[in-house]
């Protein structure tokens, strides 16, 4: 089976949906599937280049906030697009955004089916510019969206439940899929044993890019009102364009002695994290718009108690096994509470811990690779029945 897989930056570092893309080509063509992707070229000259090439595009105004993000675009170029769908026996569809349009049209054109994956929210675009509850700008954004890529879809791999949620009952003629981008085999395994300390102070994790819908400052706020603030050691592991306004707050809250140990902030690798992990006592989770949220899943799969918030674009709520693990999207006062919950008693903490080792398993990405395969299969019988 010859798979395209469409994306506007395979290669752009620390971005998770490219992240994901890679994973999961990677995953496909050990299952032995061939697997091709058409993109902007890689921005380092002298590593690996996706099959089929696209030249970047500079978004006007916007450019330098959208790479900020991790994130840049590819523009159009209908001879490249041509030629890989014309080799592809299916086209995976990653985004919803115009050179996936270019390539619905060249698809439909040449009788190839293409299937997607609803990895974001309209939300996930606009929290950056103040606009994630503007209802018109989303709704619009996800109607053209359905209109221009979902609705030319066989399948639309949805995920988590959340997101299949948000799009069932819109008027989709595509089949909505739930299937896990699933966590690759050195995240689900090696798990590295907890390290105590005997100091009387407490290490609080949190990754993530330093955006608005990741909503670090929340965790920041909370401090305010913990009682265990002065004993808690943050780390808030990530980069992005908030990280300037992240580390003023967190200094302010250093000098008025609400914190006597300075916040960490740094990019780490999978390999630093797992040490973090094994050193850190909860794992805070505050994104307000979350597809999946396999970065909470990749931490507290280690034996790390998470807090959680419970937002409704975001699913990562689902990883939580007790009440206490969840609070209120942005409310730092109920997270201080559910921090302070599980600070104040250490066996209880450490019962907790036990739930959550190894749970990540079951997102094993293998079980995802195959569930894709299945898809492709079933999409291209369901294509080839709709043009008998």
């Amino acid at each position: 089976m010859r798979i395209l897989y469409v994306v506007n930056n395979y290669y752009a570092p620390g971005n998770g949906l490219s992240a994901s893309a890679r994973r999961t080509v990677e995953g496909l063509k050990k299952a032995g599937a061939d697997v091709r992707v058409l993109s902007a070229a890689n921005g380092d000259p002298d590593g690996p280049q996706p099959e089929y090439v696209l030249p970047d595009y500079h978004v006007p105004i916007f450019n330098g906030l959208i790479n900020r993000q991790g994130y840049s675009f590819a523009a159009s170029d209908v001879s490249v697009m041509k030629e890989a769908v014309k080799w592809a026996d299916i086209v995976h569809l990653e985004e919803p955004f115009h050179i996936q349009h270019e390539v619905c049209n060249i698809a439909e054109r040449l009788g190839k089916p293409c299937v997607g994956t609803y990895h974001m929210h309209p939300e996930n675009l606009f929290s950056s510019v103040g606009m994630r509850k503007d209802p018109l700008i989303n709704g619009t954004t996800l109607s053209y969206w359905r209109h221009s890529i979902y609705n030319r879809c066989v399948i639309i791999q949805c995920p988590s439940e959340n997101a299949r949620a948000r799009l069932a009952g819109r008027g989709l003629k595509a089949e909505l899929r739930v299937i896990s981008n699933g966590m690759s085999d050195d995240v689900t395994s090696d798990i590295p044993e907890k390290r105590r300390r005997n100091d009387g102070t407490y290490t609080v994790i949190t990754t993530g890019r330093y955006s608005v819908e990741k909503d670090q400052i929340t965790l920041l706020r909370a401090m305010k009102y913990s009682a265990y603030a002065d004993r808690i050691r943050l780390i808030l592991a990530g980069r992005g364009p908030k990280e300037k306004k992240l580390r003023e707050y967190a200094d302010k809250l250093v000098k008025k002695g609400v914190l006597s140990i300075p916040p960490v902030f740094g990019f780490y690798t999978l390999d630093e994290l797992k040490q973090l992990y094994a050193e850190s006592d909860l794992y805070i989770h505050c994104a307000t718009v979350e597809v999946e949220g396999l970065s909470c899943m990749e931490a507290i799969q280690t034996g790390l108690v998470p807090i959680i918030a419970d937002a409704g674009l975001s699913a990562t709520a689902q990883f939580a096994k007790n009440s206490m693990s969840v609070f209120p999207e942005r409310d730092a006062k109920a997270l201080a509470e559910r921090i302070d919950y599980w600070l104040s008693d250490d066996a209880r903490r450490h019962a907790e811990e036990k739930k959550y080792v190894n749970t990540g398993a079951e997102y094993d990405i293998k079980y995802s690779i195959s569930d894709l395969m299945e898809m492709y299969e079933d999409a291209i019988k369901t294509y080839d029945a709709q043009l008998a």
